[in-house]
């Protein structure tokens, strides 16, 4: 469990927090909080999202609750070191969608003493794996997973159901496109 008393006494430091879960289960709200938190300790924060990921703001992260943050959106992995000098914390959403050379980037943040905080889906459509997530989980020295309720049982889900019939890997969407599911209810709806 993340604990922030941990991570306020770790000095200096740098660090990765990775927030990982399905669609509709908080995680850019979580994000957002600790951002805000670093904020108001009056700790320089940048924030970077994928340049694909439009669905509610150009430049801010925006979450489901319509919270939002300015961000900056970059190309690459690599943009963000290139922008990311004189800060104590870099934010990161949407992580799934960037290139592998994220894991680098985040370890290479974290070695120059700046607390890195990631947000983003641990699973595809499909149940598998997404995009630099495990790598970032397995490096992190905190690791937050976040579900969902799932909209056909009410229990805890961390499966993104897609609604389409589409086998397209990246497809932005809202819940006319997803919809969070338990692994039960997953699985029954992949056998239909």
């Amino acid at each position: 469990m993340f604990l922030e008393n941990d991570i306020s006494s770790a000095g200096s430091r740098g660090w990765i927090e990775v927030v990982a879960g399905s669609m509709f289960s908080g995680k850019t709200e979580e994000l957002i909080r600790r951002l805000n938190r670093a904020k108001i300790a009056r700790q320089k924060v940048e924030i970077f999202k994928p340049k694909v990921d439009t669905r509610y703001s150009e430049d801010e992260v925006v979450s489901h609750n319509s919270n939002a943050i300015r961000s900056t959106p970059v190309e690459t992995a690599a943009n963000i070191l290139l922008l990311s000098s004189d800060v104590d914390v870099v934010g990161i959403d949407e992580a799934q969608f960037f290139d592998d050379g994220l894991a680098e980037v985040c370890n290479e943040l974290a070695n120059q003493g700046i607390r890195v905080i990631v947000a983003g889906l641990d699973m595809d459509f499909q149940g598998k794996p997404f995009g630099p997530i495990p790598g970032l989980m397995a490096t992190a020295e905190y690791v937050t997973k976040v579900h969902a309720v799932c909209m056909q049982c009410g229990n805890l889900a961390q499966y993104s159901h897609r609604l389409s019939d589409t086998e397209k890997l990246v497809l932005l969407g809202e819940k006319d496109a997803y919809e969070p599911l338990c692994r039960v209810c997953y699985r029954k709806a992949k056998s239909n």
